[in-house]
């Protein structure tokens, strides 16, 4: 089934319906559906797809060839070719003015590092060759330090030639939804949380099964897809999988600083911000800023971008011995099940902020808003006896107005229990704390389950209360 992806599909449209050659670079971390999304668009057309392998340059150029010739001219199938620019000559000769051809190399990364001369062959036939050719190149690859430095960056040797380039993230939360249609606002929810809007695993998921059932086949047997998923992504991408494992290991159990994650791994600073910087370009972590100071280096966060490696290494390191004696499911019902409305806190912040986004372009809040985070720091709070304490506080969703210095702040709650009045106060009373740099015009809370009747003689000009179903209208 292909959802979603409706933008990316019109700029592929808008590149292939030019005159002439036109190129579009295609990158993302695994299984986000890249591939999914090419294959989608060369429905109908003439496309020669070839997805490069470890095989080295000389067994991508045969295999390169073959499928060239498969959809080029299937008479020479049995033809060989002793360089890229042989290949490539044959697809320059057999370009007709009347029908476009789409020429895809997925996964180009494979090929490129054992071959430095590729990129540099592709340039020489755009500028000389194909400039007027009825020719789109698509160059894809999943490996992101690559394809942002030496496919996109100025030293590259295609650099400037591209019409676009598209970097294919995860599916929001509603998108998401799509693979499960019948769910309740919910179940849509958690999914979102175990997958993290990522295209495969989404796909995984049997909607004519329950939520519970789905969890447990994917990750509490040992033949789920997602029960080594972590380990089998980190091999892929990390030559120390030991080392970037206990970092994440570090960063899921909340350790979110430089030093700390150092000091708990027993390795240098140094030695750890290497890893974390590759964990970030390739998606997996993210560096949290507080939305007010984003120039302030204390009030700096590493966190788990990717919400089924959270959900993995919540859940699954615990259980592995249990899931092995086939008794995952045991394990889910008793321990998981009972745990996932606390796991759900972060992400459900996060369709929050998502929503909030969506709503402030539109002018939902009176103003537009052009970017939504969270806010931490400390409060003073007086006691009954009249003296001051300080301690911390944050705001879940803060959204801005950079335009007009106006501001919307929000509450989240995921739990199996009504907002009260006290949840509305200290929104309330947190906003002043950055009443200072933004003029906070409306309050918003959203609830898993409801309010409660304390908001039935409450004022509500500046209030917006949400549940989880209206997240999804």
């Amino acid at each position: 089934m292909f959802v979603g992806r409706e933008r990316e599909l019109k700029a592929l449209k808008d590149v292939y319906e030019k005159n002439g050659f036109g190129m579009t670079i295609i990158y993302g971390r695994r299984r986000v559906g890249k591939s999914t999304l090419i294959n989608e668009f060369i429905k109908g057309k003439k496309a020669i797809f070839y997805t490069a392998t470890k095989v080295g340059s000389e067994r991508n150029l045969e295999l390169f060839s073959k499928q060239v010739l498969d959809v080029i001219d299937p008479t020479m199938s049995t033809a060989t070719f002793s360089s890229v620019e042989s290949v490539l000559d044959v697809i320059t000769n057999k370009v007709s003015d009347n029908e476009k051809i789409i020429l895809v190399i997925d996964e180009l990364p494979y090929w490129a590092q054992k071959d430095e001369a590729l990129l540099s062959i592709l340039q020489k036939y755009i500028d000389t060759q194909w400039l007027d050719k009825n020719i789109m190149l698509i160059l894809c690859g999943s490996a992101l330090s690559f394809m942002e430095k030496k496919v996109l960056g100025e030293k590259s040797p295609i650099f400037g030639r591209r019409d676009s380039q598209i970097k294919i993230e995860a599916f929001n939360y509603k998108d998401s939804a799509l693979f499960v249609p019948d769910y309740s606002a919910q179940e849509k929810a958690i999914c979102y949380g175990v997958t993290g809007g990522v295209a495969k695993y989404l796909a995984l998921f049997n909607p004519k099964k329950s939520l519970d059932e789905n969890i447990i086949k994917l990750f509490f047997n040992t033949d789920g897809y997602l029960f080594d998923e972590t380990r089998n992504l980190l091999i892929q991408e990390f030559t120390d999988v030991t080392l970037v494992n206990n970092i994440i290991e570090q960063v899921a159990s909340g350790e979110n600083t430089l030093n700390n994650i150092a000091s708990k791994v027993h390795e240098r600073d140094t030695t750890v911000l290497y890893s974390l910087e590759k964990l970030i370009a390739v998606g997996l972590i993210e560096k949290k800023n507080c939305i007010t100071e984003e120039k302030n280096k204390k009030k700096k966060q590493y966190v788990l971008k990717d919400h089924m490696f959270k959900f993995w290494y919540k859940f699954i390191p615990n259980a592995v011995s249990v899931i092995e004696m086939g008794q995952g499911e045991v394990y889910y019902n008793k321990v998981v099940k009972p745990q996932l409305h606390s796991f759900m806190g972060s992400i459900f912040e996060e369709m929050c902020r998502y929503y909030t986004l969506e709503q402030g372009i539109k002018g939902v809040y009176g103003s537009f808003m052009t970017q939504t985070g969270t806010w931490w720091g400390v409060e003073q709070i007086d006691n009954e006896e009249g003296k001051q304490y300080t301690q911390s506080a944050d705001i879940d969703v803060v959204g801005i107005s950079s335009i007009d210095k106006t501001a919307v702040v929000g509450e989240c709650k995921f739990k199996n229990e009504k907002i009260d009045k006290e949840i509305y106060e200290t929104l309330i009373r947190r906003s002043k704390l950055i009443s200072g740099d933004y003029h906070v015009t409306k309050y918003l809370l959203f609830s898993l389950s409801g309010f409660t009747k304390w908001f039935d003689n409450v004022d509500t000009q500046n209030l917006i209360k949400l549940t989880v179903e209206d997240l999804y209208l």
